[in-house]
This record gives structure tokens, sequence and C-alpha cells, in this order.
């Protein structure tokens, strides 16, 4: 399937939509071209491309809604997936929160699309194995790793008069490398827009690096440690704290922006002024689409300004309820960082620990943010400012919010993930037992 065009687009949702006869009527059409190489034990072991398309049609009668989907999309089934979603209406409870459809909208125009990442080809996957797989060998290390790439796009329209397109691309990539006496792992992920920004031989490195360095680990004592964390290691935790932003939960009490007694934390200083956080789908580095599922455009916003909470995201029902204007979801997240690099927040640690990943992470306690977790991937104790010695790895017990109050040193930012996210150096971490998995 090729990529539809605006035009093409609009000509699909403009047919399936002469077909609706209900009170309002929301399509969507979606398409992706993708492909991917899987990597293990140093082999290739899969790969594949895909090519999907979808249109779905909310139909509502009053309060009434329907969803019927398809893929195929002539004359015929294109009304037939329009009466289907009637039916269903028709037959539905009422929903007390529906929302009819927007109005026509203005949006930004978004800097998603990469000619070049559109264009990867096999032959561009193989040498993205073989730069893992090749110096692997030699190094005594075995590769697993997986690279995706894709190219989609996403259209909207309703009764109201509303239409948006956007088309984007997007690669991922992680490697895991393992010693092959079993005694050290390294791990890296690697995810852009533009794949000219991808080099997967410097990457690759990285994984070979740190499972090498991480060889025989030993045991020091769980407790409170000075950490550097990797923006992999930071950002399981830094996305519990991003999506607490939730307005109606806080208004119910339900989140950690719930104020004791009532109301939100907004306006409150919560983690330390060094921290500012925003979205921005116009950003060169983590671009997003600018208008979400509903339509509504996404424009930048600040969350956290100098460690204050500066808003948070009212869906359309309930900033209706609230009497305030929506504010939609962040579709990225950038956190501002400083100018230090990695290896000069590990020059100037006395003693410390490198942390390269967290996983495992689950919730302890809601209200506070509390999660435990593992290190993984290569984990190093750090004296005198060098890696002294690799370390076995430590579940944790720690709060983004404790976390953020204990800044020591924001570095530069990296982006993972979608999100813009900075080395740190943070104090008395905790980690409360050790774990014998590499």
């Amino acid at each position: 399937m090729a990529i539809y065009t605006k035009e093409q687009a609009r000509k699909i949702l403009e047919k399936a939509l002469s077909f609706s006869t209900a009170d309002a009527c929301e399509i969507t059409l979606d398409g992706s071209n993708s492909g991917n190489i899987r990597y293990a034990r140093n082999t290739v072991s899969t790969s594949g491309q895909r090519s999907n398309q979808t249109l779905v049609v909310q139909s509502n009668f009053g309060l009434r809604s329907g969803i019927s989907t398809i893929d195929e999309f002539d004359d015929a089934s294109l009304e037939k997936v329009v009466k289907r979603s009637e039916e269903l209406a028709k037959l539905s409870p009422e929903n007390p929160e529906f929302m009819a459809p927007l109005g026509p909208q203005k949006y930004d125009v978004s800097n998603t699309f990469n000619e070049e990442t559109a264009n990867i080809t096999p032959e561009f996957r193989t040498k993205v194995a073989e730069s893992s797989i090749k110096p692997a060998g030699p190094k005594d290390v075995t590769a697993a790793g997986f690279f995706n790439d894709s190219a989609s796009f996403n259209a909207l329209m309703n009764s109201n008069g509303l239409f948006a397109y956007n088309k984007s691309t997007n690669l991922e990539f992680t490697v895991t490398m393992r010693t092959n006496d079993g005694t050290g792992s390294g791990w890296v992920t690697r995810d852009f827009n533009d794949a000219s920004k991808f080099d997967a031989t410097e990457a690759s490195n990285v994984a070979i690096s740190k499972a090498i360095l991480s060889k025989e680990a030993k045991a020091i004592e769980p407790g409170k440690y000075t950490v550097i964390l990797e923006p992999a290691a930071s950002i399981g935790l830094l996305t519990r704290l991003f999506y607490s932003v939730d307005a109606r939960r806080a208004d119910e009490g339900r989140s950690f922006m719930s104020k004791e007694g009532g109301g939100t934390k907004i306006g409150e200083k919560i983690i330390d002024e060094r921290i500012n956080v925003y979205s921005d789908p116009l950003h060169p580095e983590v671009p997003s689409a600018t208008f979400n599922g509903q339509g509504e455009p996404l424009k930048k916003m600040k969350w956290i300004e100098n460690g204050v909470v500066k808003n948070l995201a009212y869906d359309r029902f309930w900033a209706k309820e609230k009497g305030v204007e929506p504010i939609p979801y962040p579709s990225n997240v950038i956190m501002e960082g400083g100018d230090a690099s990695l290896e000069e927040l590990i020059k100037s640690t006395k003693k410390g620990i490198l942390v390269t990943r967290l996983w495992y992470i689950r919730g302890v306690d809601p209200q506070t943010l509390l999660f435990t977790g593992l290190t993984r991937d290569g984990t190093f104790y750090i004296e005198n400012g060098k890696i002294k010695h690799p370390v076995k790895n430590f579940r944790f017990n720690e709060s983004p919010i404790i976390m953020l109050n204990n800044l020591e040193t924001l570095g530069k930012q990296v982006r993972i993930d979608g999100f813009l996210i900075p080395y740190m150096k943070i104090r008395e971490f905790t980690f409360t037992s050790l774990s014998d998995a590499v």
C-alpha cells in the first residue's frame, strides 16, 4: 500500500462520510508501511515488511455511539462500514460524557516526515544488523537486536467540517550485547524520525563496550548512593511523572497531582527549580503530529516551569465540567538539560554509581509516585572521577519526585522513545537489595 496523499485520503473520507445519516459522524483513516530485521546469537533470525490500512467510523445518534472498522475502501465497503456503525449506535446505551465532534480547526504544519527514512531498503536493514554482528564476534560478545522502520499517515474527517492530515516516519533500534562467558551485558536504544541521524555502528559499539566493561561484577552493599542516570534509566520513572498530568484524576483525588484537602497542585513547587518540562510538536529533534485523535490542535505547552506545576491536561468533557479551556495531552515531552556530557558527569563524581537502564518498574504508592524495579545491562561503581569496576544489579525503591528534589547536575539531552531527556546526577538514590541477574 502506498502512503496516501492528503488529497487521496480526503477523497476516501468524503466518500465514506457521504453515506452517513447519523446526527454526527467521525471517520479516521490510517496506514503504514514498515520493515524490520531481527537477529540473535550473532545471526539474523527474521526480517520482513508490513503494510496496513484501516478506516474507523464512529456514528452518533444523540448520546449513543457505535464504532465499526474496515480495511477495504471501495464504495460498497465504505457504505457497509458506515451503516454498521449506525446500527451499533442505535443499540448502544447513552454516554453521558459524549462530546460532539469539533468543527474546522487550524493546524501547524508538522515536520514528522523524512524521505530518507521512508525509503529505507532491505539492504539498509541488513547493514544495521551487520553493524552489530560483525564487531561482536572478535570481541567474544553475542549480539541480539531489532531494527524497525516505518512510514505512516493519519487523516481525520467529521460531519462538522473538520479535516486533518499528517504523515510521519520513524525508526527504532535496540541491541543487547552479552559476553560469551555470561557475566557481562550491554544495551542501547535509538529512535529517530530522520534516518540520517542514526549510526548503527556507534550504537552497537556502545553496547559492546558496556558488555565487556560489566564482566565479573562485584557485589556492594545496597543503600543510598549518588547516581548518574542515563536517559534510558531515568525515563522509566520520569514518564510516570509526565503522565500524572491528568486534571480529572487530580481533581478527583486519585493522583500525585491531587492536593491534600481538595484541588490540584497547579502553582505548587514540587521539584528542583532547575527542572523545566514542556511539550512541542514542532521541536526539530522530537517532532510529532500537530493534532490528536479528536482533531484538537497541539501547541507548545509548559507543564513544569522552574519546578512549579504550570498546567494539567483537560480533555474536552472535563474542561466543560470545570469551565476551562481544554488542554490536550502532550504528544512528546522535552525536559531541559545542561551542558555536561556523560564523561564530565563521571569525572565530577567522587563516589557514585552509573546506571545504564532501569526495567521491570512497578508501582508501590500512586499518591507519592513511589516505584520499585531493577537496574540492568551495565551498572558501574565510580570512584574519584573514574569507573572503577562493574557492580551487581540492584533493586531500587524511588519516586521521580524525590529523585528530582535530589538533583545535583543536569547533563546534555538525549532523544529516547520520542522524548528528550538529559543525563542526570542524583544524590541519595535508594537501592534496597542486590540482584544476581546480569
